[in-house]
Parts: C-alpha cells; structure tokens; sequence
C-alpha cells in the first residue's frame, strides 16, 4: 500500500505560513536535495487554499498525481486535476490502494487535521525553519485528535539551522 506523507516546513512556534499566508521566511538550503524529495512521490494531495496559493504564485500548471479536496471546485473548471469533493475520503482511502510511488499530503493544516483523523497519514516530516512567526496558519489546525508519533529520522541543516524531523504515525488501537 502506498504511503501518504505530510512533509512541510513550519516555524519552530509551529507554523507552516504567515498571517498573510506568506511562507517567504523559508530558507532555501543548499544541502536539501530538493529533486530527491519530489522524486519520492507520484501523486499530490491538497486542499483547496493551497491549490489556489499555488496557482496564484505561477505554479499552478497541474502536475500528473494532482488531487484536490474542495467541496466548491468545480472539475470541468480544472483540467489536469482531479477535484476530490464530499467523498474525498473514500478517493484517497482508494489512491493509496494503487500501483505508485508515496503520495505527497501537500501544505494545508486543516486537511492534515482531517486526513490524519481519519487514518490517512502515515508519515509527518517537518523541516524545523528557525524563525519565530507570532502566527500564522498553523501545522495542524484545530480542533485535532490526539495522535502518537514515532520518530524514524532526523537531520541537521548547518548552514541554514533547518531540523528536519520525520516521524511514523503510530496507529490507533481499534
């Protein structure tokens, strides 16, 4: 079965964009292999805010694997995506089931809120930016369960003071 990852960077106060949904306080690393990190995945899954974030940065051309979770996109409106409306659980429970590569749960707090309630994540790896926001839009938007992690990886980023951190989501006991 395939894996779905939550990989982000966030502030070390846990943020994973600013107030004005601005994430230009990422620091580019040159040590990240950033090729490497794309290469791991074949399918993309976001949430409606970042989709259109990405498309009003200029990088909005639909990757192949692009799959968006929105109760008001419209699929006709978005060739080259697939828009996951009200049944979008039961889509992604079924994506992980195919042939592929791990699929990439892509920005998005309140989306990783809900998928990770509902057993869908597999995987969190944070790249710890060490930079203080205040606020902003938040890792894991509340209201969120209670979830255990184990932590499988771990690295230090000299240059820039970036942490990466990856951890398995330790499944509930039924």
């Amino acid at each position: 079965m395939r894996r779905i990852v939550y990989s982000v960077a966030a502030s070390l106060d846990g943020y994973i964009a600013d107030a004005g949904g601005g994430f230009d306080w990422i620091a580019m690393d040159p040590d990240i292999d950033f090729a490497a990190l794309m290469a791991r995945f074949d399918a993309f899954v976001m949430g409606r805010r970042t989709w259109e974030a990405t498309r009003s940065m200029g990088g909005g051309r639909a990757m192949p694997g692009t799959y968006v979770v929105s109760r008001t996109l419209k699929a006709e409106d978005h060739p080259g995506i697939t828009v996951l409306g009200e049944g979008w659980r039961e889509a992604v429970s079924a994506l992980r089931g195919e042939a592929g590569k791990d699929i990439w749960l892509f920005g998005g707090g309140k989306l990783f809120a809900s998928m990770l309630d509902a057993g869908l994540v597999d995987s969190v790896e944070v790249a710890v930016v060490p930079v203080l926001l205040g606020g902003g839009v938040p890792l894991l938007e509340p209201p969120a369960a209670r979830a255990r992690l184990r932590l499988t990886e771990h690295r230090l980023y000299p240059k820039s003071g970036i942490v990466r951190l990856e951890y398995e989501v330790v499944r509930r006991e039924p």
